[in-house]
């Protein structure tokens, strides 16, 4: 999976798409914007910059952005389009989804009715919480939507079985992003919890709570104490360690304090005959801290979380103090964005599928769908080629990739159904309400569909998402209608823009993810299973491994290096995307010729230069900062020159000799496809 903010694209305005459809591009003469590149910097010294440095040395971040960059530019026009969707839906609703978008949208703007009614629409959540007197009852409201656990429960695909649901359990989020943020030493990250207790000082204030202080204090105690016993999220990447089906019996083993046979009934799941845990030991450790934890404590610490969760629906001063420690300190953003682009957001999460049907009605065409399709074959054709060639690849194992290659399921545009919100009610004042609504209403679908067969037709990105995913459960990829728009994909540009961005860094990316370190387990029928002979998973490893370490030696911003364990599935994808979309790259050639020079570059040189620009983008150091602890992407650059460095015909379009900074010699390079 792709994050919105990681993915290089451009959404073509309409006089854009307009001028795509009479056969020019967007970005003239052949799809690329070549004012970014910095000549002046060799090509084997730094790609990254050779290709983007004239944009990188004079395009700021906006103020209200952790980052700039087609990789953060393109929500904004996504949003626009989107906010036209929805205020003729609040104007004029022709259908009754479209009266609720309308009217979600309205109580999230009606800045003046939330002033007015101040802390009213928070109380009586917050009195269900005040109102506990027991832990039976503590575990009980936990489970409710809308209130936070230390545990999570909820429902997944089976991964012995993929066509059934099963119930699953887990660590939950903190109020800091991760684990490290708990525990690592030195100033950076004492400053950064003494400004979360500061906030949880604040939040709790405004909402009138007494001894703010002390209970702030208790909850960063016991929050502390939860991420010591929380998993990394290196370890959260092994999808065989993080398979771990029990009995409701079994859990009342490992966790007793949960009552777990309660706890399911409660939630709907009483008929759930085992419960995957992901995290054991951590799932054990919560529920031990439910035991041995003050239930008071524990109140308050709900309370507060609630509060900071509820805080950007709630009067100004909540959201502002919500903004300044998560956004500002966090992220280095000093300053808030809209609230209408905020609650594009929300809408998309609310109810993403009502605006994305309107959404596909006016952006979306057949012409692009079946270009699409053709563009997926022909990647589908040149994984085929590589694993047929695979010289590390035996016999058996060969087949079994060939047979998981030929059950792919490619989703491109929209999902054929559309989610129905007929029983989500939406105030037209309440946009705390409005959330929880939606929570519980995205809880009752799961809960409907947990006693079925799979539906493979569900869709978990919106087609107005710029971002793609591939569910290894599924074996599928899914390519929302967003994404594929120009200069990303560009029926006009030079065929080597597309097989660079689009084949490389979107299809080619999403399908190898089925053959990274996690999505190899999934076999064609995407079951948890090793079907790889222990000679070829020794041969792939060692390349992984390769991998791995070298991206444990960038280091970003100083003192946070890349953490190769973590990043590794993306790393792999980018890299099996790149030499794959290459390899289908020259079959277009072999087909059609050798592409003429334009610019001064030969079409393997625009190829490359095509990848490099796609992954535009500059971030804040303290956004680099989360995104380093936490995580799987790499950031831009590394993205780009930690790829390259490894494919020889990069070396051969620039001329990249030893003693150039980026050069590798040929037995350091790691091959997924060769």
């Amino acid at each position: 999976m792709r994050r919105t903010a990681l993915l290089a694209l451009a959404l073509a305005s309409v006089p854009a798409l307009l001028a795509a459809q009479n056969g020019a591009p967007r970005y003239r003469p052949w799809g690329l914007e070549l004012r970014d590149m910095d000549r002046s910097v060799k090509p084997g010294d730094d790609f990254y910059a050779f290709a983007l440095g004239t944009w990188l040395r004079d395009h700021p971040i906006p103020a209200d952005k952790v980052g700039a960059g087609y990789n953060y530019d393109l929500p904004d026009e996504i949003e626009a389009q989107v906010r036209r969707i929805v205020e003729e839906a609040a104007a004029q609703p022709i259908t009754p989804s479209a009266r609720k978008v309308g009217d979600f949208y309205a109580a999230w703007m009606d800045e003046a009715g939330i002033e007015a009614r101040g802390l009213a629409p928070l109380k009586p959540w917050l009195a269900k919480i005040d109102a506990v007197r027991s832990r039976p009852e503590l575990v009980r409201l936990m489970m409710r939507p809308g209130y936070p656990s230390p545990v999570n429960i909820g429902i997944s695909t089976d991964a012995d079985d993929p066509t059934r649901y099963m119930a699953d359990a887990g660590q939950a989020r903190l109020g800091l992003p991760t684990r490290d943020y708990y525990l690592l030493t030195g100033e950076k990250y004492d400053a950064i919890r003494r400004a979360y207790r500061a906030y949880l000082l604040k939040v709790q204030e405004l909402a009138g709570v007494p001894d703010a202080g002390a209970k702030a204090d208790r909850i960063i105690r016991l929050e502390t104490r939860l991420s010591q016993d929380q998993w990394t999220p290196e370890q959260r990447r092994d999808p065989v360690k993080t398979h771990n089906p029990m009995t409701p019996a079994q859990l009342a083993q490992l966790a007793p304090e949960m009552d777990w046979t309660a706890t399911l009934a409660g939630m709907g799941l009483g008929a759930a005959t085992k419960v995957n845990v992901s995290e054991p030991s951590a799932v054990a450790a919560a529920a031990k801290r439910l035991g041995d934890v003050p239930l008071s404590t524990w109140k308050e610490w709900m309370t507060a979380r609630f509060i900071s969760n509820a805080a950007p629906a709630l009067p100004r001063a909540f959201d502002q103090a919500n903004f300044d420690f998560y956004a500002k300190t966090l992220n280095g953003v000093p300053e808030q964005r809209a609230r209408w682009k905020r609650g594009m957001a929300l809408i998309d999460d609310a109810l993403g599928e009502a605006v994305g049907a309107i959404y596909v009605q006016r952006y979306w065409s057949p012409e692009t769908q079946a270009k699409a399709d053709e563009l997926v074959a022909d990647m589908r054709s040149a994984y085929r080629d590589k694993i047929e060639a695979a010289t590390w690849m035996d016999d058996a194992t060969r087949k079994a990739a060939l047979a998981k290659l030929a059950t792919f399921d490619p989703r491109v545009g929209h999902p054929k159904k559309w989610i129905d919100y007929a029983t989500l009610e939406v105030s037209r004042t309440d946009p705390l309400a409005n959330n929880l609504a939606v929570a519980d209403f995205q809880w009752r679908l799961q809960l409907q569909r947990f006693p079925k067969s799979v539906d493979r037709g569900l869709w978990y990105m919106t087609p107005q998402t710029v971002n793609a995913y591939y569910d290894p459960t599924m074996n599928q990829i899914t390519l929302p209608a967003a994404i594929l728009q120009p200069p990303f994909f560009d029926a006009n540009a030079d065929p080597a823009v597309n097989y660079a961005e689009t084949g490389a860094t979107t299809i080619g990316h999403e399908m190898g993810h089925g053959f990274d370190d996690q999505g190899r387990q999934f076999d064609e029928k995407g079951r948890l299973r090793d079907w790889w002979s222990k000679e070829t998973a020794a041969k792939y490893n060692v390349q992984a491994d390769r991998l791995a370490a070298l991206f444990d030696q960038y280091e970003p911003i100083p003192g946070v290096k890349i953490k190769g364990r973590l990043t590794l599935g993306e790393n792999l994808a980018d890299l099996g995307g790149l030499e794959t979309a290459y390899a289908a790259y020259r079959r277009y050639v072999a087909r059609h010729g050798e592409p003429p020079v334009l610019d001064g570059m030969t079409g393997d040189q625009r190829f490359f230069l095509a990848f490099a620009q796609a992954w535009q983008g500059k971030r804040r150091d303290e956004s680099v900062r989360q995104q380093l602890l936490s995580d799987p992407h790499s950031p831009d650059k590394y993205r780009v020159n930690g790829i390259v460095r490894n494919f020889a015909p990069w070396y051969r379009a620039f001329g990249v000799k030893p003693g150039d900074a980026m050069y590798l010699p040929p037995e350091q390079r790691v091959s997924i496809w060769r």
